[in-house]
């Protein structure tokens, strides 16, 4: 055993210090607080800008798949065999048939719009004004709230639709027809499917001439963060003919920036660690300096220099262990009862004062990656232990003649 039960007798003996020690103790307690503080702050960092993340993503991903299955023609046939082909491969959790169009839509105005055909379930699971779901029929659109905005729309207004028919590549006869706004679409983020109409799968198909086609298909996959894990699988199901992009495809720019922001939160918070691993370093240099007699006297009694190492190592580091492990539960405890905090810190600073302007969320979420978690464990024992190194080296290399020779 690499610390055997002489090595821990003397070590944490050496963590009781005596009242003339007390400077030592101080610096030694501001160790323990800076990794704990450190620990637990990564953790809730890390765990809310996960939580963050997740809602952002439901809300982007709200009205599409993880993985959009298209052709370059874009019409898909057979729709009922794909979508059972692609529903039994792994890791596949859903199949979504969607209907996709460009419309000039007018009414006290016009704009230009994008219609997505969905299915009923799908409609009615949008964030609606008002909340009671609508009557959805083939008569009735939903319209998202800059769209709504612009034209002067309410529920119950009609809305008029006019796209061109095209056959092959040529133009021909303007389609339009006339829908009943059967509600708005409001979810929070104005830039985001707020411009847009939705209808049935089934109107859809009818208003764009496709009886039995779609457009596209929706995929949703068990993990949506290792998307690409499914795509392999997925391209040789479908073979050659058919285009797969997925959201992280769609929304690249917008993750890669969250990714970098969760990497340098990352790497500032550590060094708060860092900080208190080197307050472990200096309180253990000046143990070390105080305790030279007891160090010759334990090498004149036969103690090698392994076991002044071991003893010095232990005593350090048991510092940044305790320290860590209090750090992880305190960050743990907080980052699960993190709505608790946001009620309290709302009761002293005022309602909306963690989430003001941030409409598309009701509270503060969060959730704990075991993987980061563990990540900020091991980025703590291993500064805990490194910082050690230097202090028990000077201990184990001290010359008992030396440290005696004017006592």
């Amino acid at each position: 055993m690499i610390f055997d039960a002489f090595t821990r007798l003397v070590a944490f003996r050496y963590l009781r210090p005596r009242r003339q020690e007390g400077f030592v103790s101080v610096i030694a307690i501001f160790s323990f607080l800076g990794i704990c503080l450190g620990v637990a702050a990564l953790i809730v960092t890390m765990s809310v800008m996960n939580g963050f993340a997740d809602e952002l993503l439901g809300q982007i991903m709200g009205l599409g798949g993880d993985i959009t299955v298209t052709t370059p023609q874009g019409r898909i046939g057979d729709v009922e065999a794909l979508a059972g082909k692609l529903a039994r491969l792994p890791g596949i959790v859903g199949v979504r048939p969607v209907v996709e169009g460009q419309v000039l839509a007018s009414a006290r105005g016009a704009a230009g719009a994008a219609v997505r055909g969905l299915s009923e379930s799908a409609l009615k699971a949008l964030h609606l004004t008002p909340a009671s779901g609508p009557d959805l029929g083939d008569d009735a659109v939903l319209v998202g709230s800059r769209l709504a905005y612009a034209l002067g729309l309410q529920p119950g207004d009609r809305i008029t639709l006019t796209t061109p028919s095209i056959e092959g590549n040529v133009i021909r006869v303007a389609r339009t027809r006339s829908f009943t706004v059967a509600g708005v679409i409001s979810n929070g983020l104005p830039e985001r499917n707020t411009g847009d109409l939705f209808m049935t799968l089934a109107a859809a198909q009818s208003y764009f001439g496709m009886p039995g086609a779609v457009t596209g298909l929706d995929l949703f996959v068990r993990e949506p963060y290792r998307v690409q894990n499914y795509e392999r699988d997925l391209r040789a199901a479908l073979g050659n003919g058919f285009l797969v992009s997925d959201w992280q495809d769609n929304n690249a720019a917008l993750f890669d920036a969250l990714r970098v922001e969760r990497t340098v939160m990352f790497v500032i918070l550590s060094l708060i660690v860092l900080v208190a691993a080197f307050n472990i370093i200096s309180s253990m240099i000046m143990l070390v300096k105080d305790k030279g007699q007891d160090i010759a006297i334990l090498r004149t009694m036969g103690a090698t220099r392994g076991m002044i190492l071991r003893i010095f190592m232990l005593s350090g580091a048991s510092i940044g262990v305790v320290g860590t492990l209090a750090g992880f539960v305190l960050g743990v405890a907080c980052a699960a009862n993190i709505k608790g905090i946001q009620e309290v810190t709302e009761m002293v600073f005022g309602p909306g004062a963690i989430s003001a302007g941030l409409e598309f969320f009701s509270r503060v979420p969060a959730r704990i990656d075991p993987v980061e978690v563990g990540a900020v464990l091991v980025m703590a024992f291993g500064l805990s232990f490194l910082a050690t190194v230097y202090p028990s080296w000077r201990a184990a290399r001290l010359d008992p003649v030396e440290a005696l020779r004017y006592e």
